[in-house]
C-alpha cells in the first residue's frame, strides 16, 4: 500500500512538472516576461473597469430613485455590459497571478 501511494505521489510530480514546462512553453511563445510595470499597468486597467460598472451601478441606483415604476431597461443593458467587461478583466488578471504562483510565466 505504501508503494502504491509512493507511486501516486510521484506520478502526480512528474505531472505537475511536465504541465509547468509545457505551460511556460505554450505561454512564452505569446507573453513576454512579465515585469512589475506590465502588471501593475494590468491592475490600473481592471481597477478602471471595476470604476465604470460601479459608476453605471450609482448612476442606475440614483436614477431608480426618482423615477418610480421606471423600468431603466437601458442601464441594466449597461451594467450587464459593464460587469462582464469588469469579470473579464478580473479573471484575466487572477488567471495571470495564478500561473505566475504556479510557474507557467516568468517574471522580471
Amino acid at each position: 500500500m505504501d508503494d502504491d501511494l509512493a507511486n501516486n505521489q510521484r506520478f502526480l510530480r512528474e505531472i505537475e512538472h511536465a504541465t509547468r514546462l509545457s505551460n511556460n512553453e505554450v505561454i512564452h511563445k505569446r507573453i513576454p516576461p512579465i515585469t512589475s510595470e506590465r502588471m501593475l499597468s494590468f491592475a490600473i486597467a481592471v481597477a478602471k473597469v471595476r470604476a465604470q460598472y460601479i459608476e453605471a451601478a450609482f448612476k442606475f441606483a440614483d436614477g431608480a430613485q426618482g423615477a418610480e415604476g421606471a423600468e431603466g431597461t437601458d442601464e441594466i443593458d449597461e451594467l450587464r455590459l459593464l460587469r462582464g467587461r469588469f469579470e473579464e478583466a478580473r479573471d484575466a488578471f487572477v488567471a495571470l497571478q495564478r500561473a505566475i504562483e504556479l510557474g507557467y510565466v516568468a517574471v522580471e
